[in-house]
């Protein structure tokens, strides 16, 4: 592609250089291009016509400085055109060079976008020599208020990297439907569903790239537009890795860790052995919180070797195959095709395989010599993962209790209150675990073993049974709380087993209870009613999943016919809102909160509301 040339002429129309000129800083120039030149193929774009901007982050591009503080939540004409000039752009590749595809030159831009390589498991070759962003490019990157930003666009074009090639071997048109990843374009609805169910995370202290912009076209293709302050995954890493180039590899690690001091995420340091065991340290703990944040959460998130569908900080990226399950669906996998994916449990072990790798990583930039992946089995980084792994599962059962953060660190801190909480988290756990007697079946992207009880709902209800001056519920009335909809008749039988099980529940609970109160100094009383006020939030009834996002995302798109371009912003904003569960967003936030007075935007809210309580069990 760098033998091909092209007089773009004077193609951008810079309407952005005059009320926003941030905007025309993103240009497709980007620092990784130095740092790592063998990491990323170039495209030179075009313009791609037809689009209109379905959804803008006007919080996040705020945050970024791409917009003034005060500016208004409206998509005026002039933004949106905006927008549509700087992220509506579609790569001339490949095929178009062979083909002579013919294209006006007004809409050639002037410089060329990267498709960065990285490693990944759906290629045929697992070194990393056909493989990275497949339809996507780097937009670029922009200075925001405190932080350096990245910014790149999903469904630009089919690029080389795509598995498509590397398993067919050709050149594929952007647009193709009949090779799988050969189209290069992304649908709508996966945008939308993402830039909700990222914003819903995000605001849920859930680390993940957050969507910027969704440009809609016709024919319900979009470009999804999407940053974060670093943007590189380890499977750019472990690209270099796999084939043993130091020179490369320690490129794109000094340039990661250069970002993240900038960032002020990590300090600066300046011998380079200490800064590469820093690294990894802080990589172990990322992927270790994580993880259990993930089990925790019941966030699938498919974790495999190649560290492709995970960001280096262990932020969430690629939304095709996230999810969020309404209970424990800990048999769930996902079908890609040609491989099953992991299942929740399992990623634990495949983020442990990914500090494993940088372990590999960090010892080959000290000493020059690249050893084999399993000499670090025993590594001390792996000893750190479960550590912080427990730690987090610990921390995550006393959250979902209602306890603040201040009490759960005095707990922990407790011996005896820890072994209390390593009960509790085991009783937790069995009925958590507990699966449907009917066993696995299919479902339409996958497979999947049904859990039969919502712990969030006896953690929602059992202090209000105690603020109200109950004894322990008996249990059958415990059992009526917890079953959902997936358990038959036989699943929720109350053999003496499972009695004992409730019985010794509700003790332990207690008694992390009576420590807290010994702990703190406050009453039982006041420890249940704020236990009580904060679990309502934590482990509301309706909680989106990842069935409920999709068909909240098809009623957005749908509403687009009848809603004006702010109120269809602004019942996405409030359906953001709606789901985040962590109490203190709502003292932190600074967003206004506006009634929706448009009957249909009402309409349209209400009905996205009686979805998530539809699937809110499901996956």
């Amino acid at each position: 592609m760098s033998k091909i040339k092209y007089n773009s002429g004077n193609s951008r129309i810079n309407t952005h250089q005059q009320s926003y000129p941030r905007f025309a800083q993103i240009d497709g120039s980007h620092s990784f291009r130095d740092a790592v030149p063998d990491g990323f193929v170039d495209y030179p774009v075009k313009k791609r016509h037809g689009g209109k901007v379905f959804y803008f982050n006007f919080e996040l591009a705020k945050e970024m400085g791409l917009i003034a503080k005060d500016h208004p939540q409206t998509l005026s004409k002039e933004l949106a055109k905006t927008i549509l000039d700087t992220f509506s752009l579609e790569i001339i590749n490949e095929y178009d060079v062979i083909h002579k595809t013919p294209i006006p030159k007004r809409d050639i831009l002037p410089n060329k976008y990267m498709a960065t390589r990285y490693l990944q498991l759906q290629h045929p070759g697992k070194m990393g020599h056909t493989s990275g962003d497949g339809r996507s490019i780097w937009n670029g990157q922009i200075r925001g208020r405190d932080a350096v930003w990245d910014i790149s666009s999903c469904g630009t074009g089919v690029t080389c990297l795509s598995p498509a090639t590397a398993i067919e071997k050709k050149y594929f048109k952007t647009g193709d439907k009949n090779a799988s990843y050969g189209s290069g374009r992304s649908d709508l609805w996966d945008g939308v569903s993402a830039a909700m169910m990222s914003d819903i995370f995000h605001k849920n202290h859930i680390l993940t790239e957050r969507t910027l912009a969704v440009i809609a076209f016709n024919d319900n293709s979009s470009i999804n537009v999407r940053t974060y302050k670093n943007l590189l995954r380890p499977a750019h890493f472990f690209y270099h890795m796999k084939q043993g180039n130091y020179a490369t590899l320690k490129g794109a690690i000094d340039y990661y860790i250069d970002r993240q001091v900038e960032n002020k995420s990590w300090p600066r340091i300046a011998e380079p052995k200490a800064k590469y065991r820093d690294m990894l340290r802080r990589i172990a703990i990322a992927f270790a919180t994580a993880s259990a944040q993930f089990e925790s959460e019941y966030i699938f998130c498919w974790l495999d070797w190649d560290g492709d569908n995970i960001l280096t900080d262990a932020a969430i990226i690629d939304y095709g195959s996230v999810r969020q399950f309404g209970l424990y669906h800990h048999e769930y996998r996902y079908d890609d095709v040609e491989r099953m994916s992991t299942t929740i449990t399992e990623q634990k072990n495949r983020a442990k395989y990914i500090v494993q790798t940088f372990a590999q990583i960090a010892d080959f930039l000290i000493t020059g010599k690249k050893k084999n992946i399993h000499t670090f089995k025993q590594h001390h980084a792996l000893k750190l993962f479960d550590q912080i792994f427990t730690k987090t599962k610990d921390e995550a059962v006393l959250h979902k209790m209602g306890f603040d953060v201040s009490i759960r660190r005095r707990l922990m801190d407790h011996d005896v209150a820890m072994a209390e909480v390593r009960n509790f988290r085991k009783l937790y756990s069995y009925f958590e675990k507990a699966k449907s007697r009917q066993g696995l079946y299919e479902v339409i992207d996958g497979i999947t073993w049904d859990a039969i009880f919502c712990i969030r709902d006896i953690m929602r209800e059992l202090p209000k049974h105690y603020v109200a001056g109950n004894d322990d519920m008996n249990a059958r009335e415990f059992m009526e709380i917890l079953k959902s909809n997936y358990a038959t008749e036989e699943d929720v039988v109350l053999s003496q087993g499972r009695k004992a099980k409730i019985r010794q529940f509700q003790q332990t609970y207690r008694a992390l209870i009576h420590r807290a109160s010994a702990i703190t100094g406050k009453s039982v009383k006041v420890i249940l009613k704020e236990l009580a006020a904060r679990s309502a939030l934590i482990n509301r009834y309706e909680r989106v999943t990842g069935d409920s996002i999709i068909h909240v995302a098809k009623q957005v798109m749908n509403s687009r016919k009848h809603l004006r371009s702010d109120e269809l912003h602004q019942i996405v904003n409030k359906f953001i809102s709606q789901q985040v569960l962590w109490p203190d967003y709502f003292q932190r936030s600074t967003m206004p909160r506006k009634k929706l007075r448009n009957r249909k935007a009402k309409k349209a809210f209400e009905s996205m509301l009686r979805i998530v309580k539809d699937c809110r069990e499901g996956i």
